[in-house]
């Protein structure tokens, strides 16, 4: 059977991947796929360096339009990343009615139902599994696996970046400054790690996720969005001694009003799977309503776990290649015509239990006055502790029930006015999933 003709863009850590198992396992994805899979052209930045690695026998350019204008490839695998040069590749090659994989999330967050419209219109595919969690097949599992059921939520540590620093932060003691600091010697963060801190890069899957999970368009403009930067190690080190653990969740979870989509950082009970996934590994949980909760843990990053992941779509896309529009997996997991337009819900109406901790003066009186804004607001108190008092001043942390966020913040901004307190009031947010 005639081979699938691919064009690389880009040869860095996952391209470089990608060429690498394409080729060690080239036998063995061929009896797979049913026909070989082999790379025709890259498109690369510095050709010296690609010869390197490929060889002379493959066709080498710094134009990824070149790659994608040309009438041998049949696949076009983008791995540049961005959402303006790739977003132009991408579009052009649909266009061109070449079948697309691509690792790049920012892309498709916010243009992929831009992108899955031009490929439904040329009936070509675009894949995506190295998009969200490097290594781990998960939406292949939401697309496939899981589609006897009604999704109810999905939460996960779906950067591997932050949770490394939080591991630190936790095992260690560090603060974050000093965390992220061993991120980035250790190559876990980049120079600039802002997407990464900042919980975008995690919003980004997480929009695609939500789309497999429910049956609607990709939203991230929609989604809420909170990073780890402010985090303090006393607040990780509380948690602990409640008995949970901080990890950054992207959760997304459909209610009666709509559906949730956020990322922040999030309370967790310290026995449970996902906060024991340490360093820079990933881990989702999807509820089902047939089969229940089923975990997806590995390597979210990485030269060889990404490329797994990308040359996985290429042995789908061989194997449908022929195959009619119509019989193949949609792109967000139901047919295009049939998703849906529930709307996101706004942050003020979900609902979460809650951390906060207060730095007070330590005087009679205090805990009655928070007690009954509490109360005044709706906000149930679970349970709580104070610390030693320190130069006339202690710290209080409470545990909330269930509470409306936007309770929540009315309660704060009430409790800042009291002349006793002396910081910002800290909260995070708890789940038990």
């Amino acid at each position: 059977m005639k081979p699938i003709k691919v064009g690389l863009l880009g040869l860095g850590v996952v391209g470089g991947g990608t060429w690498k198992v394409l080729n060690q396992n080239a036998d063995e994805i061929a009896r797979r796929a049913g026909r070989r899979i082999e790379v025709a052209a890259v498109a690369v930045r510095d050709v010296a360096k690609a010869k390197e690695l490929v060889g002379d026998h493959i066709h080498i350019t710094t134009d990824g339009m070149d790659v994608v204008l040309n009438p041998d490839i049949d696949v076009v695998v983008e791995l540049v990343g961005g959402d303006t040069l790739a977003k132009d590749w991408v579009m052009k090659a649909i266009e061109q009615g070449k079948h697309v994989v691509t690792a790049n999330k920012a892309l498709l967050a916010t243009h992929g139902n831009e992108v899955f419209a031009a490929a439904q219109k040329q009936n070509v595919m675009v894949a995506f599994e190295a998009a969200v969690a490097g290594g781990i097949p998960i939406i292949k599992a939401m697309r496939e696996g899981l589609t006897a059921n009604r999704i109810q939520w999905v939460a996960g540590i779906i950067n591997g970046t932050t949770n490394f620093i939080l591991s630190e932060m936790r095992s260690q003691g560090l603060s974050f400054a000093d965390a992220l600091a061993d991120a980035q010697r250790l190559g876990y963060a980049e120079a600039d790690p802002t997407f990464d801190i900042e919980g975008v890069d995690a919003a980004h899957k997480l929009s695609l996720l939500s789309s497999l999970a429910f049956g609607v368009p990709v939203q991230f403009d929609k989604a809420h969005i909170e990073g780890i930067t402010t985090l303090a190690a006393e607040d990780i080190a509380h948690a602990e001694r409640l008995g949970y653990t901080v990890k950054l969740l992207g959760i997304t979870r459909a209610r009666e009003q709509g559906i949730e989509l956020r990322v922040h950082p999030t309370l967790v009970p310290s026995e449970s799977m996902l906060a024991n996934v340490q360093g820079a590994m990933n881990a989702v949980m999807v509820h089902g309503d047939a089969v229940g909760s089923t975990v997806y843990y590995g390597a979210g990053a990485g030269e060889l776990p990404t490329a797994s992941a990308v040359v996985a779509d290429l042995v789908d896309v061989a194997r449908l290649v022929d195959a009619d529009h119509d019989h193949r997996v949609p792109y967000l997991a139901f047919q295009q015509n049939a998703m849906a337009d529930t709307p996101i819900m706004a942050m003020d109406d979900v609902q979460s239990a809650y951390y906060l901790r207060l730095r007070v003066e330590d005087r009679p009186g205090v805990l009655a006055d928070i007690a009954r804004i509490l109360a005044d607001t709706s906000i149930s108190i679970g349970s709580m502790f104070q610390e030693p008092a320190v130069n006339d001043e202690t710290d209080i942390i409470f545990l909330t029930h269930e509470a409306r966020e936007g309770d929540i913040l009315n309660a704060i901004l009430k409790i800042q006015t009291l002349d006793f307190v002396r910081s910002p009031v800290t909260r995070l947010r708890v789940e038990t999933l």
